[in-house]
């Protein structure tokens, strides 16, 4: 959980994975599950926890270790009957709360500040944020959000037991160095 690579490619979940990646989550926006399950099938090879972002049909087919859903997403019911591991996204403590309810085996919490990557994000909760999420959920929480190697340290410190990137994907050694020194 300590730091989830998001990626598009495997060129950069590899180099991820070679900088410390311990989750590699497969990301492809707009794409069929045809098309996930056929790009992901490398992705099983990687010395990581592989999840697929948004489509746990596509997931399972590829025996992935888990899914990632979004608040509007759906395949909660599907994902936990597959037993898969099922991570969901809340900007909010009432959102957190009802995820783990729903199952969740860890809550992807953020945006913690304002994020270039995902134009239909909510607003940025700041690490306040986090750290009012952290404390209201006994699953594991993964800070999300313009994270990177300056300021993954401070998402450690206000509660949460890793991070989530995308642009800094390829950054993953300075990043895993700043989230060990927070420990």
């Amino acid at each position: 959980m300590k730091l989830h690579a998001i990626v598009d490619d495997l060129e950069t979940a590899r180099a991820a994975v070679a900088g410390g990646a311990t989750v590699v989550q497969l990301r492809l926006k707009g794409a069929s599950t045809r098309e996930i399950v056929q790009r992901g099938v490398p992705f099983r090879e990687l010395p990581a926890t592989f999840v697929v972002n948004d489509d746990a049909g596509a997931a399972i087919a590829l025996a992935a270790d888990g899914v990632h859903l979004g608040q509007s997403d759906k395949g909660v019911e599907l994902a936990l009957l597959a037993g898969l591991m099922l991570g969901l996204s809340a900007s909010t403590v009432e959102e957190a709360v009802e995820a783990e309810k729903s199952g969740a085996g860890y809550i992807g919490a953020g945006p913690i500040w304002t994020t270039p990557s995902k134009t239909d994000a909510a607003p940025a909760i700041g690490l306040d944020g986090l750290a009012a999420i952290c404390k209201a959920v006994s699953v594991p929480v993964v800070a999300i959000g313009s994270v990177d190697a300056s300021n993954a340290a401070d998402c450690i410190r206000a509660g949460a037991a890793g991070v989530a990137v995308i642009r800094a994907a390829r950054d993953s050694r300075a990043i895993i160095e700043a989230i060990d020194a927070a420990l």
